[in-house]
């Protein structure tokens, strides 16, 4: 497949994942919303902090490495049953992991109030075994998503998401007694239906037309069976390599809920409500740079030969992954900056709409506040750690791991501090600076990359100056629009809203005459059901 091939598919994956995210995160933004006004900020806590947190560990350390390593292209000679085969050690990985991970939860962590928060023992049972049903289906997704498979992707994690979201909603006003029941069950229908969707494609897939046409690797489903075929070393080794930095990367990601769950700066409420911005200041990240970020990923991997010099491979293909990363930077770049801009001024107005006096008194617009200048700081490095991972070799993921090593260190240290200085509000802080010293390592390794040619795709950072003026003026008017309509009647808020409105539509109309570049990459690339429809 060439690279222009590889790009293509990665676009229309990218966008049919954001459209994907888009509706998961507008679902669970209405749940939400529901579910606060009939649960306790203290079980929203425990369920979203403390049992998501024990979710997304046993996951994410039992299959990120292998997703990393499999889907890369430099492990010449492999085949897929040998994929397969390593992929399905991610299953006795996760139960051990879960062992671990079920006693640390049960005996070392602080359990909450039994009558405030019931059920809480079983519920992280139950939670475990829905992360392990999960991984069943983890030979299937990288199949998946090594050939590009993309309905298969969007209907399973769709029909997923809105049967957790059905028996949620159903359970909460039915029975709310249930406590942690409801969210466990929840969570067992997600994983359980994903699983499904995923087996019933590849029966329907496999030896049909269209596996031919695609040359599909595989025929019958027993292929995706675990066999006595022996496991490819060079592909064991790099996907130990991932293993280690997979470790430290889970500190970074979930560093604060780690923070918050053994060394108890916040109360089950105050982590509740945290949780809620948290959520609320994501929404952007999750449904718009993550699947970015993940379909680039498979096209950085698949078009650049892992660890090889710039100048010892493909110049056309180089030339394409260039001038990508260049659009991709200066794209989540200007994202971020209308967030930033703009949440600061409407981040009261948007918590006080969504969960009234609740969350908007108290930390909970500052905190919206400095999540929306984060939101920034991740964009950048989203995708330039999506460049860097997929070029660096073998020895630089392993270098790479004591950087990693470093940085969570100290990534958890001034989590700490912070907080015991700034309370809630001292997680973001720290955050902020995590973000800011990986993405200048990715500056480095980028700049050093694309020395030895004409490429700069770090130029994607600087945005044109008539849009800079732009954007401070925006943060100037709804700044000052805030401060009249602050705590004001509805037609005062209805004021401040179009003031909003009228600066962001000034945003865009600049965008679209100095940014011409960038709006034909959206076009060509990022949406190309319209640019089919145009051509």
């Amino acid at each position: 497949m060439g690279s222009e091939d590889v790009l293509k598919n990665a676009t229309t994956l990218a966008s049919y994942s954001v459209l994907l995210q888009v509706m998961f995160r507008v679902l669970t933004f209405f749940m939400n919303a529901f579910t606060l006004r009939f649960v306790s900020k203290e079980l929203i806590g425990v369920v979203n902090v403390r049992l998501m947190l024990l979710y997304s560990t046993l996951v994410f350390l039992s299959r990120e490495a292998f997703r990393r390593a499999c889907l890369s292209e430099d492990t010449v000679g492999r085949t897929w049953r040998q994929v397969i085969n390593l992929l399905w050690l991610t299953l006795p990985l996760g139960c051990l992991w879960g062992f671990v991970l079920v006693c640390v939860w049960w005996w070392v962590l602080q359990a909450p109030d039994s009558q405030i928060v019931p059920h809480y023992v079983p519920a992280v049972v139950i939670f475990c075994l829905a992360a392990l049903t999960e991984l069943l289906a983890e030979p299937l997704w990288v199949l998946a998503q090594a050939h590009m498979l993309i309905r298969l992707k969007v209907v399973s994690e769709s029909l997923a998401m809105i049967a957790k979201c059905l028996v949620t909603v159903t359970l909460v006003v039915s029975v709310p007694q249930w406590g942690l029941y409801i969210f466990s069950a929840a969570q067992c229908v997600y994983a359980g239906f994903l699983v499904l969707c995923y087996i019933a494609y590849f029966l329907h897939f496999l030896g049909s037309e269209e596996a031919k046409r695609k040359s599909f690797p595989l025929e019958q489903m027993s292929e995706l069976l675990p066999s006595r075929k022996r496991l490819f070393h060079k592909l064991a080794t790099l996907t130990w390599s991932f293993f280690k930095q997979s470790l430290l990367k889970q500190i970074l990601t979930e560093g604060e809920r780690y923070v918050m769950t053994f060394l108890n700066v916040l109360n089950f409420g105050d982590q509740g409500v945290y949780d809620v911005v948290n959520n609320l200041g994501s929404m952007v990240p999750r449904f718009l740079f993550l699947p970015i970020e993940e379909s680039f990923y498979v096209f950085f991997a698949k078009v650049l030969k892992r660890g090889q010099d710039i100048r010892h491979q493909k110049q056309e293909e180089v030339f394409i992954a260039a001038n990508v990363l260049e659009c991709l930077l200066k794209l989540v770049l200007l994202i971020g900056l209308i967030i930033t801009v703009f949440g600061y001024s409407y981040s009261y107005l948007a918590l006080d709409i969504y969960g009234g006096e609740l969350l908007s008194s108290g930390t909970g617009p500052t905190l919206l506040r400095w999540y929306s200048f984060y939101v920034l700081l991740l964009a950048v490095n989203g995708i330039t750690e999506c460049f860097v991972f997929a070029a660096m070799s073998k020895e630089e993921v392993d270098r790479y791991n004591l950087v990693m090593l470093a940085l969570s260190a100290s990534f958890l240290l001034i989590s700490y501090w912070l907080t015991c200085l700034f309370g809630s509000v001292g997680f973001i802080l720290a955050n902020c600076c995590n973000m800011a010293l990986r993405s200048l390592h990715s500056f480095v390794y980028i700049h050093r990359y694309f020395h030895h040619s004409d490429h700069n795709p770090l130029s994607g950072l600087c945005p044109h100056l008539a849009l800079m003026i732009t954007l401070t003026i925006s943060s100037i008017l709804t700044a000052f629009s805030e401060y009249l309509c602050f705590d004001s009647g509805w037609f005062l808020r209805l004021a401040h809203v179009a003031v909003g409105a009228v600066c962001l539509l000034s945003v865009i109309i600049v965008v679209l005459l100095t940014e011409t570049r960038l709006v034909q990459f959206i076009r060509t690339q990022l949406l190309p059901k319209y640019s089919k429809k145009q051509t």
